[in-house]
């Protein structure tokens, strides 16, 4: 989706959503860059805040992350942004289906 042109209209931005009380207490602004970090690895990206994520909750979209090497998409390659999949820990999945868990990663968020 990334790919496609018309997807990409709009200004989509692949920004850490925080909430305006966390990123307070953080000390981090709306518009700074912010690293955030799991047990598996840290990413640098843009803060977003807003009141559209609870206290205590991050979000960062998916489906970013499209400038490494070998990667043949232009349109996503010129937006590239992160990549959560960084974040995610390879030895925690859902037990019946054993699929990897995407959701409710315990990260910390500090200023970059």
């Amino acid at each position: 989706m990334h790919n496609a042109p018309s997807l990409m209209k709009g200004g989509r931005s692949c920004d850490l959503f925080v909430h305006p009380g966390d990123a307070e207490s953080l000390g981090i602004a709306d518009g700074a860059n912010a690293v955030i970090s799991s047990r598996v690895g840290s990413l640098r990206t843009r803060v977003r805040v807003t009141d559209a994520v609870m206290p205590g909750v991050v979000s960062l979209p998916h489906g970013w992350g499209h400038d490494r090497e070998g990667a043949d998409l232009s349109v996503a390659s010129a937006n590239p942004g992160v990549n959560i999949n960084d974040l995610i820990d390879e030895k925690v999945a859902e037990p019946l289906a054993s699929a990897s868990i995407m959701n409710g990663v315990p990260v910390e968020v500090r200023p970059a």
